[in-house]
């Protein structure tokens, strides 16, 4: 198994500093932590992509750390982050932001 190279779209950046400000505002330097562990998830699927189940015809990785979900698509050669998403918003606010993101990245 080659590993495939993971690319963050614009969104998810987005996704990460509001993530990152959401837990400094809880507490100073927990959000730093947080980017710290969801790069380490992001990191992950350059060898474990693909075997996440499907959500809204994307894969979906949960956070080891946090109450997030990294949805993906994979192609032969990359791995396309779309989305990193609290799971605690609505589940259909989730897969409005996935269908919108989806159709501008594929």
């Amino acid at each position: 198994m080659n590993p495939r190279e993971v690319i963050i779209s614009e969104d998810a950046f987005s996704d990460l500093d509001a993530g990152k400000l959401f837990y400094n505002n809880r507490e100073a330097g927990v959000g730093q932590y947080f980017i710290d562990s969801l790069i380490a998830d992001l990191e992950s699927l350059r060898f474990y992509s693909g075997i996440h189940i499907k959500c809204f015809d994307c894969h979906r990785m949960l956070s080891k750390r946090f109450p997030f979900a990294i949805y993906y698509s994979i192609d032969e050669e990359r791995v396309s982050v779309i989305a990193v998403l609290d799971m605690r918003r609505n589940p259909t606010w989730i897969g409005k932001q996935i269908r919108k993101r989806t159709s501008r990245y594929r």
